[in-house]
């Protein structure tokens, strides 16, 4: 091993991040109370921020700040002030999902260290190079990973010299974290915004194999895995958990720390790992690491598992060699036909048992982290002077980590005497009273040996009070505040991005198609025509290739997901094609358009909101163009500042997609005869079926050949509002006629679609060139409405 090993806590409330630091972690991350992916955590606010830095500094662990939300608009005001003040802090990193927020704290905030998300999806080694250009110094991984796919991105993190982190312990999320749309499409309750409200973790009606948590998949947990993650050049062991309390996050790191600490020093593992039976768990899974994918990895029971866990260890016998130490994989039903063979009296013992457990986690905690403080600092000031000399101010601190505690500055005119304009108390304390703030508690101002009368200029004062500030800094100076520069609201560009479709057209409306046989489409359009590529290659995508070849009008269009081979055969597409535009949703294949010269859009699951999003793309990148996101509403758009030559899309017509998965829904759901996922799943399986909640809300389940298993809302979205409202803001609208997520139900005739979707901007252009309102107007919005009748664009009225 030649890297150091962090071990990264979680630290949901002040009390979690106190257990975190006494338990040895050498890193916690935490969130303010807004801009954070917890919003149901009790998080922390600027001044309790404060002290925990200085807190954990004492402990020599550092403290990262998630920022870990996409950003809109109007926030970046406020967001540029809550930067402006963590500049002058010693934070030692903030970890960021949006583009945009990377854009301004690299050029505005560089001093900050910019750690990106696991909401950013990072699962290929392309992604490395545009997340190193976007200005982050370490990523983490997505949890879908196996070790040879971490080993591998891991090798070109070095590269860009770049730090790794994977998830070791704690919740796994069913879906791709930051492609999860679940709450979002209904309710405006986005995962992207902190507000996952776990769908997957809802009860649903039996299924046909019996279960009533389909989507419920353990918890992840890489305890006896270290070995593998420290050869696969992994930096950070970081614990998922910032809902959960301090009890929990002791325990856990504690457990990490010993198992790290033990195999650094024997080369061995230590540790059984029992103890993380006795807090919160749903049992624990490594499949994912393993690359094992199979029924085990789901559990019908999303709450703690702990008492299970102490009853089905209770009956297990040496012959069984029931260890928890490998964490096997069981059934929830198992463990149910286990626990029938004890007796009520002895269930009830281990129950007591583990209660009793418990509470001797919870006192020892307590009485842990009872000593740790995080209040402020007290601070008084002195000051004193007397005519023909210097003011000087005498600084004192109690309990702070400067090289001294006490310091004096002084003035560099001299003291005059002046009746008018004199300096007294009131002029001093209004100047500085402003130490007390969230690190300082200005105990005492003290002016007794300061002559009355005396006057010396304002600069002089305020000079002091900068001396002071960089001096309580550790002798930094501190960064004013940064006011963001307005943007350039650029107009629509006249050219056309693709130059493949006749000049009379103005790319107003696009198609995105994913069937071959669909690109006959091109004879009665003169639209923007979107080849969707799949998730999944066989080793020879030469197929594809061909077709696009064969194909010249057709737009490549790559999807969110590419996984090692499956990146590499797109790239090989993108290679050997060189179309002269594509859209892709993957940051990986973006890079390597940018590298060869290809112009890109950002599609939409790039999940752009703001301005500086499109500004990074563009300056970063030379990306020609993005779709919005769906989950922002009008409000939320019409302020989106269009970069120079730059085009905006928007899909106005498309299934919902819920979530999308590496693993099997159908194996809960309608069964399948494979025990585990293999490579043919992907390529292969094409099935469909449906799930139901207990409020009658169908979903449907759809799995594409070659594509990954993805659920859909009942409802397509329509939404013809948005060319009323925003047409202005867009250069064109696309429309989704995939049929994917369309489950059993009649997909529309695509070509009439295609028309009825032309007449209506055929309308709205008559209009903006004053000319007189076509006829067919209504017609074609009530034609729409018949050949979708289960539609709805409820996301573009709730936003986020």
């Amino acid at each position: 091993m030649d890297h150091k090993i962090e071990l990264l806590a979680p630290g949901g409330d002040v009390d979690a991040i106190k257990a975190a630091i006494i338990a040895g972690a050498d890193a916690v991350y935490c969130g303010l109370d807004t801009l954070n992916a917890r919003n149901r955590a009790a998080n922390i606010s600027f001044e309790q921020l404060i002290g925990i830095i200085r807190l954990a500094h004492q402990y020599q662990c550092q403290i990262f700040l998630t920022l870990n939300v996409i950003i809109l608009e109007r926030e970046f005001k406020s967001i540029a002030k809550l930067l402006s003040k963590l500049v002058n802090t010693t934070l030692d990193g903030v970890i960021v999902q949006d583009i945009g927020m990377f854009n301004i704290i690299k050029k505005h905030f560089p001093t900050l260290d910019i750690h990106a998300s696991t909401q950013l999806t990072t699962h290929n080694v392309g992604q490395i190079p545009f997340l190193k250009k976007l200005g982050a110094s370490r990523v983490n991984l997505s949890r879908e990973l196996n070790l040879r796919e971490i080993t591998a991105i891991t090798a070109v993190c070095r590269e860009y010299n770049l730090l790794s982190e994977v998830f070791v312990h704690g919740s796994l999320c069913v879906a791709f974290s930051g492609l999860c749309y679940s709450t979002s499409a209904s309710v405006g309750n986005s995962g992207n915004r902190g507000r996952c409200s776990q769908a997957c973790r809802e009860e649903y009606e039996t299924t046909a194999t019996g279960h009533n948590f389909p989507l419920n998949i353990k918890d992840n947990s890489a305890f006896f895995d270290l070995p593998a993650l420290i050869d696969a050049g992994v930096h950070s062991f970081k614990i998922e958990g910032r809902i959960k309390g301090a009890n929990y996050v002791h325990t856990v790191v504690d457990s990490f720390r010993k198992q790290i600490d033990g195999f650094l020093n024997t080369g061995e593992l230590t540790e059984d790992g029992e103890r993380l039976y006795k807090v919160f768990n749903r049992d624990f899974s490594n499949a994912f690491l393993r690359g094992d994918l199979n029924q085990s990895m789901f559990i019908d029971n999303p709450r703690d598992n702990s008492k299970v866990h102490a009853i089905n260890k209770h009956n297990a016998t040496e012959s069984q060699n029931h260890s928890p130490a490998k964490f096997q994989d069981k059934s929830q039903d198992k463990l149910q036909d286990k626990s029938q063979q004890i007796s009520v009296v002895q269930i009830h013992e281990v129950e007591q048992n583990l209660q009793t457990d418990k509470n001797e986690i919870e006192a020892e905690v307590v009485e842990k982290i009872k000593h740790l403080s995080i209040e402020k600092v007290p601070l008084t000031l002195r000051f004193s002077g007397q005519v023909a000399q210097h003011l000087e101010v005498s600084v004192t601190t109690t309990g702070f980590s400067v090289e001294q505690n006490s310091f004096t500055v002084q003035s560099t005119s001299l003291l005059r005497a002046s009746e008018n304009a004199s300096i007294d108390k009131a002029t001093i304390e209004k100047r500085f009273k402003s130490f007390n703030n969230a690190e300082f508690l200005l105990t005492e101002l003290n002016c007794d040996n300061l002559n009355t009368g005396l006057s010396i200029p304002f600069k002089e004062l305020t000079a002091l009070k900068n001396q002071i500030a960089s001096f309580l800094n550790n002798a930094v100076d501190i960064i004013p505040e940064v006011t963001l520069p307005p943007l350039v609201n650029h107009p629509k560009v006249a050219s056309q991005l693709s130059s493949q479709v006749s000049s009379q057209a103005k790319n107003e409306l696009s198609i995105l198609i994913c069937d071959e046989a669909d690109a006959e489409l091109a004879h009665i359009t003169h639209a923007d025509i979107y080849f969707k590529l799949p998730d999944a290659y066989k080793r020879d995508c030469t197929k594809y290739v061909a077709f696009l070849q064969d194909n010249p009008r057709l737009i490549p269009w790559f999807p969110a997901v590419l996984i090692g081979k499956d990146y590499d055969a797109a790239v090989t597409i993108l290679e050997q094609v060189k179309p002269p535009l594509i859209v892709t949703n993957n940051t990986g294949i973006a890079y390597k358009a940018n590298a060869l010269g290809i112009k890109w859009i950002a599609g939409p699951f790039l999940n752009t909101t703001n301005s500086y999003a499109l500004l990074a793309m563009k300056e970063d990148f030379d990306c020609s163009g993005a779709f919005i996101s769906n989950e922002i509403n009008a409000m939320q758009m019409k302020h989106i500042a269009r970069p120079e030559n730059f085009k905006l899309f928007y899909s106005i017509y498309h299934p919902i997609l819920l979530m999308t998965s590496r693993q099997c829904f159908f194996q809960q759901s309608v069964g399948c005869e494979k025990p585990r996922i293999d490579n043919g799943c992907m390529l292969s399986c094409d099935k469909s079926t449906t799930i139901t909640n207990l409020k009658g809300v169908s979903f449907a389940i759809d799995k594409q050949k070659a594509g990954y298993p993805s659920i859909y809302n009942q409802d397509q979205f329509l939404n013809m509002e948005i060319i009323e409202d925003l047409s202005d803001l867009f250069d064109g609208f696309m429309i989704d006629l995939t049929n994917i997520g369309t489950g059993d139900r009649q997909a529309p005739d695509k070509a009439l679609l295609i028309s009825q979707f032309e007449e209506l901007l055929a309308y709205k252009k008559s209009t903006d060139e004053s000319k007189n309102p076509i006829d067919s107007h209504s017609s074609a919005k009530q034609q729409l409405n018949k050949l979708v009748p289960e539609s709805t664009n409820i996301q573009y009225h709730n936003g986020l």
